[in-house]
């Protein structure tokens, strides 16, 4: 108790010291920051074809698309949003670092989509057909994929294609 009575006003000044230095050192260092706010409109995304991916039954040419690559995480996360069309021959392709289960969903997309997962082979395991714009439900996939494959909303059954078919991207 002596030390508390003997040393208050030194421990009151420290720690007011303290917290002085903790709200101005911030702003000093930190400069006068200003957060910006970024509005992406359909019109500032456009599509950018990287490759052609043909879609084949057994060893049938079925169609044949140009595709948009999504390769990194910030491109799988930003996908097809914001855009507010997409031509009948034209898609995105997803490609993964590795096989794992996977779920899609709609936020911010504006289209209907049909989702095609696809194997380290290439080969459809599933199909979520004609997802639902702004829809946040998670769409899975059966199987684990590597890929993943967005067009519009109802060509996967246009085009007939089914589990077991093949892709393959120049």
């Amino acid at each position: 108790m002596q030390f508390f009575r003997k040393h208050f006003v030194t421990v009151a000044l420290v720690l007011v010291a303290l917290a002085a230095i903790a709200l101005i050192l911030p702003r000093f260092f930190g400069g006068n920051k200003t957060e910006q706010i970024v509005e992406i409109t359909a019109d500032d995304i456009q599509f950018s074809k990287d490759g052609e991916l043909s879609i084949f039954k057994n060893d049938s040419l079925i169609q044949t698309i140009e595709v948009e690559f999504a390769k990194n995480d910030i491109e799988r996360s930003l996908g097809l949003m914001y855009r507010s069309s997409m031509d009948e021959h034209q898609g995105m392709w997803f490609i993964f670092p590795e096989e794992a289960p996977r779920s899609f969903y709609m936020r911010n997309t504006e289209i209907p989509l049909d989702i095609i997962y696809l194997d380290k082979d290439k080969k459809v395991v599933s199909i979520a057909k004609n997802a639902r714009p702004y829809d946040e439900t998670s769409l899975p996939s059966e199987k684990p994929a590597m890929y993943v494959l967005e067009i519009n909303g109802g060509l996967s059954d246009k085009w007939g294609i089914e589990k077991g078919d093949r892709m393959e991207v120049k």
